[in-house]
């Protein structure tokens, strides 16, 4: 038997104001993770045509998405990465919203992809307490949205 080998991308989506003069709202609270597929289709399929969806097609799937912070995880077949990767590059809006994508983390693991988006939202947090200039021992809501994204992110199964 041969196991389906993958990649999981982390993505982080970060709302552009730069760019977004024709569209009313930036959010990433506008957004689910079937919109982020369908337009990664958009992208591959412009960019590569249709032999690049084609070899993507099959494995692509995102398996979680964060209105709150903008993250996502996506899996593709091990073959096919840099394909997947180069179209959430080249991805320049989503549902009329303008975002930069910023690939975070490349695993061979959902368990890799997890810890590292876990990480990733502690030192997001840790960023923003420092720019408020709170105490490191301060205790504020980050606390209880650090717990809950821990348990969605370790939920996820392959």
């Amino acid at each position: 038997m041969v196991r389906f080998k993958n990649r999981w991308l982390l993505v982080e989506f970060l709302p552009s104001t730069t760019f977004a003069a024709n569209t009313t709202s930036t959010s990433t609270s506008a957004i689910n993770s079937k919109h982020i597929w369908s337009a990664l289709k958009q992208s591959i399929l412009a960019h590569f045509g249709d032999a690049g969806w084609g070899s993507v097609a099959s494995s692509l799937t995102v398996k979680y998405y964060s209105p709150q912070t903008g993250i996502c995880i996506i899996r593709v077949a091990r073959d096919q990465h840099k394909v997947a990767w180069a179209g959430v590059t080249l991805l320049s809006n989503i549902e009329g919203h303008v975002f930069v994508p910023n690939v975070i983390h490349l695993s061979g693991t959902i368990k890799q992809a997890q810890l590292a988006a876990i990480q990733h939202n502690r030192e997001v947090v840790a960023r923003y307490r420092s720019q408020a200039g709170l105490p490191a021992a301060y205790q504020d809501s980050y606390e209880v949205y650090l717990q809950t994204s821990e348990e969605e992110i370790e939920a996820l199964q392959d």
